[in-house]
């Protein structure tokens, strides 16, 4: 007499294309939030530039 069958998960190894897509998913997500802080950190500079060209501010301290 034989025991009861319990359904047991049968490992496989990697699936080669399911690793492929995460990894092209990641590093796009990964690209994604780079190039928004990319993005953010030259529109800082670029405002600082204008700033400096209109003379709103100044790089030179000033005397007392």
């Amino acid at each position: 007499m034989s025991g009861p069958r319990i359904a047991h998960a049968t490992l496989k190894g990697p699936s080669v294309v399911k690793e492929i897509i995460i990894g092209i998913t990641l590093g796009l997500a990964a690209g994604s939030v780079w190039k928004m802080h990319h993005w953010n950190e030259q529109r800082k500079v670029r405002a600082f530039y204008d700033l400096l060209e209109k003379g709103e501010i100044s790089v030179v301290a000033e005397e007392e």
